[in-house]
This record gives C-alpha cells, sequence and structure tokens, in this order.
C-alpha cells in the first residue's frame, strides 16, 4: 500500500491462496465446538482482554489507519476508540443473554435457546478499518463463533495489527487472518462456512450473496447507499449548511452513511447554497498526520478518478460547480471539497454513491417533494431530515425506506442502535444488541417423559 498524502509506500502483506484460503476454514471448523462450548461468562472475560489489547496499541492502529487511507488522525483515533467500545459493549451484552421459556403441555419442558452458528467469515472495509471490524468480529466471538477475517486490500497492516491484538487474548485458533485482494474474499466466501458478513460495496456484497447462495451460508450485508439529506424551508439555512457539509465532507465523504445528495426547499435554497460553498471553501486540505487538516485526502487515485468523472459527468449533462471539482497538481490522492448545483434528480452524480468529498444540490419545490425524490433510490441505507416541523419528522421517519432515519442531526444517535438495511444497500442487523441475534441461531427444544410416564 502506498501512502495517499505523498504516495510513498507505508505496507506489504502476504496474498493468501486459494488453498491456504480452504485450509484457515478447515482449521477454524476444527476450534470451533470447543470455543461454542466455552462458558458465556468466559467467552466474555476474553473480550475484555482483547479489547485491552487494542487499546494498548490504539496509537499504533490510528497511525496505520491514517498512512493507509489517509483520513485525519485525530478521526483514525476516534475510530479505534469506538472500536474498544464496541468490543467491550459486547463483552457486557452477551453473557446475560438468553432464550425463552414456553408455554407448553404441564408434564413438558418447551424452551427456545441461541447457540453459535459456527465459522464466521469477516470481510471489511478500508474506510474505518478498526471500528467496522470490532463491531463484527466482537458479536461473532462473544457469541461463540469462530472467525476468519479478511480485512481490505487498502488497508492490510491496520488489519493486521488489529487480529494480533486481538488474536493475544483469545484461545489458539479462534480468530484467523487472511489477506488479498478480491480473490481472497471471493475464495473465502465459496467455502463452507456458516456466516459470511461484509461490510463495503453493492458490487461485492451482491457477489458474496451469491457465492453464499450455493453454501447455504447466512449473510450478513451492509453495502453502500446514497444517502440524501432533505432541508426544509422553515430551518435556518447557514446551520443547515453546516450540517451537510458535515455530513458531505467528513472522512472526505468516504463514510458509509455520508450525505451524498442534497434535496433543498426552494425558499432557503440560495442562502443554503452561499454558507454551504464557503464551509467547503474553507476547510483546511492536508496530510492525515497535520494537526491542522480537516479534509484528507481520498484512499488512493483510481477512487479519486472515479470520484471526479461523476463530477464531469454532471457538468456535461448541466450541471455546476460552484467550489471544488478539480484535481490538484501534486503527489496523493487530494480531492477538494465540491458543491454542485443545477443538478436534477435523474443524473447519476446523485442517483449513484459517490463516496467523495461532493455534495449534488437539487432544488426542490415542497417537502413532499423532496421526501418522494428522498425515498427513489435503489439504495436504503440511512437519510438525513433538517426540518422545524414536527408533522414534517413524523413523516420523514414513517415513509423513508431506510434503515436509519436522523432528524436535524446528521450523525446522531443513542448507543445501542441496530439499523437494517434495505434494497442494494445490505441486509441483516448492523450493530446494537441485535447484531448478537445475526450470530446465533435458535433451536426450539420440547422435552417430556417416555410414554407419557415420569422420569
Amino acid at each position: 500500500m502506498h501512502d495517499p498524502a505523498d504516495g510513498s509506500p507505508v505496507s506489504s502483506v502476504p496474498v493468501a491462496t486459494a488453498d491456504e484460503v480452504g485450509k484457515a476454514v478447515e482449521a477454524a471448523r476444527g476450534v470451533a465446538a470447543e470455543w461454542a462450548a466455552t462458558a458465556p461468562a468466559e467467552r466474555a472475560a476474553a473480550l475484555h482482554r482483547a479489547a485491552d489489547a487494542v487499546a494498548a496499541v490504539a496509537d499504533d492502529l490510528a497511525r496505520s489507519t491514517t498512512a493507509e487511507m489517509g483520513k485525519p488522525l485525530d478521526d483514525a483515533r476516534g475510530g479505534v476508540e469506538a472500536g474498544i467500545g464496541t468490543l467491550r459493549q459486547y463483552a457486557e451484552l452477551a453473557p446475560v443473554r438468553g432464550g425463552r421459556t414456553l408455554l407448553g403441555g404441564a408434564e413438558a419442558i418447551d424452551f427456545l435457546t441461541p447457540q453459535p452458528r459456527g465459522v464466521v467469515a469477516a470481510v471489511t472495509p478500508w474506510n474505518d478499518p478498526v471500528a467496522v471490524p470490532c463491531g463484527l468480529l466482537g458479536a461473532a466471538l462473544v457469541t461463540g463463533n469462530v472467525v476468519l477475517l479478511k480485512p481490505s486490500e487498502r488497508t492490510p497492516a491496520t488489519g493486521w495489527l488489529l487480529a494480533k491484538a486481538l488474536d493475544s487474548a483469545l484461545p489458539a485458533g479462534v480468530l484467523s487472518l487472511l489477506t488479498g485482494g478480491p480473490e481472497v474474499g471471493a475464495a473465502l466466501a465459496a467455502q463452507e462456512v456458516d456466516v459470511v458478513a461484509h461490510v463495503g460495496s453493492t458490487a461485492t456484497g451482491r457477489a458474496i450473496a451469491a457465492a453464499a447462495a450455493r453454501t447455504g451460508a447466512k449473510v450478513l450485508l451492509e453495502n453502500g447507499g446514497s444517502d440524501p439529506l432533505v432541508v426544509d424551508a422553515d430551518v435556518d439555512p447557514v446551520w443547515a449548511a453546516g450540517q451537510a457539509a458535515v455530513g458531505a465532507f467528513a472522512n472526505a465523504g468516504q463514510i458509509c452513511v455520508a450525505v451524498e445528495r442534497i434535496y433543498v426547499h426552494r425558499d432557503v435554497a440560495e442562502d443554503f447554497v452561499a454558507a454551504l460553498v464557503d464551509r467547503a471553501a474553507a476547510l483546511r486540505t492536508g496530510p492525515g498526520t497535520d494537526p491542522g487538516t480537516e479534509l484528507g485526502p481520498m484512499v488512493d487515485r483510481r477512487h479519486r478518478d472515479h470520484v471526479h468523472g461523476q463530477v464531469t459527468a454532471a457538468v456535461a449533462q448541466g450541471a455546476r460547480i460552484r467550489v471544488g471539482g478539480t484535481v490538484p497538481d501534486g503527489p496523493g490522492a487530494f480531492y477538494p471539497a465540491t458543491v454542485v448545483t443545477g443538478c436534477r434528480h435523474d443524473m447519476p452524480l446523485v442517483r449513484e454513491e459517490t463516496f467523495g468529498p461532493v455534495a449534488p444540490v437539487v432544488v426542490v419545490d415542497s417537502f413532499s417533494e423532496a421526501l418522494r425524490c428522498a425515498a427513489d433510490s435503489p439504495y436504503g441505507l440511512a437519510a438525513t431530515v433538517l426540518t422545524a416541523s414536527m408533522s414534517h419528522a413524523q413523516r420523514a421517519w414513517r415513509e423513508l425506506p431506510v434503515g436509519t432515519v436522523k432528524v436535524n442531526a446528521v450523525f446522531g444517535g443513542a448507543p445501542g442502535g441496530a439499523a437494517h438495511p434495505r434494497r442494494g444497500s445490505g441486509q441483516g442487523f448492523g450493530y446494537g444488541p441485535e447484531l448478537l441475534d445475526e450470530f446465533t441461531a435458535t433451536k426450539a427444544v420440547h422435552i417430556e417423559a417416555p410414554g407419557g410416564g415420569h422420569w
């Protein structure tokens, strides 16, 4: 891998062969029964120790994240802290989970009990290479599954550091690491595993789902999105622009739930756009290691070219760049915060996922039109609505066909929230206590004495 800030080499890892992937799955299967039989409290204690081990190398993980994918160092530290917190959350929640007693015949015992699913393949992304794996791995491990982790080929050293820390606190073989590109992920998804959990692009998620359909593995997917932001006529446009800037430009727009398209009411559109342009122009761009950096580089030049191609296509279709939209000279994969106006709902820049620091603005004439456009998408991850109307807020959360609706805060939400993405954005609960249920299978048990007699 190369540092996206200056192009210098920063990491290299071995690429697992298909044969090595098969042997890793076989080895994991060999230790699955023993880990599943371990007492829940003991598994939770191991996960607490794993969280301690991650905390001990937190600074290394943050610096590795910044070196490999470019985000500002403070943001990278925040991702590591979030991952540690998630590990501890699952260590606390898992031991108190139980089954359910059923009311059957008086002479019988009936109950439902959760059991580990077995071998879990976790394929994780580059944009948050510590927090996301900690969520999937923490929930899978503490419920008694063994895990094979395949981190993104764009952040392999970060994945290796994380796996090394976790593994130091776990029994041998419970967690295994496989590194390499898409071919390794494809080989892993094609194996006889029990669960494939993937966070990443929709195209990869669909390929994984197709492979799992052949093996019978359960699939958990949090894939791409094109999250809308609706700006109602009754809000302060300068405040709304601040929300939009955070949503569209944080982590250079490389967040699953980033703001990807904006529908602003005509009554406030002019003032909103002016304030958003000012916000974008004021962002301090630089390497993630610089404490003053607010907008770091994109993950690599290939992805930057994809984002810039969407912007230039929108201009060719009649849109107007108000700020940004140019590829800077010099090393690295930098791209400026970009605001594009004159957009139409049918433009690819609006319809498709961009995953970059770009804010396309569509002007609408009513809140109903904004909701209709926001709902019209092949994705269904999240949405944000900025409004001073309680009735509009209530309409929004009821009508928008997405997993998460946020009103008046682009990144708000209480701990323990468990989103269920829809459509092309995935399936299965992502994070929260419900993720523990996704990694377990419920078994119904009926017991009664032989021959209708007594024991």
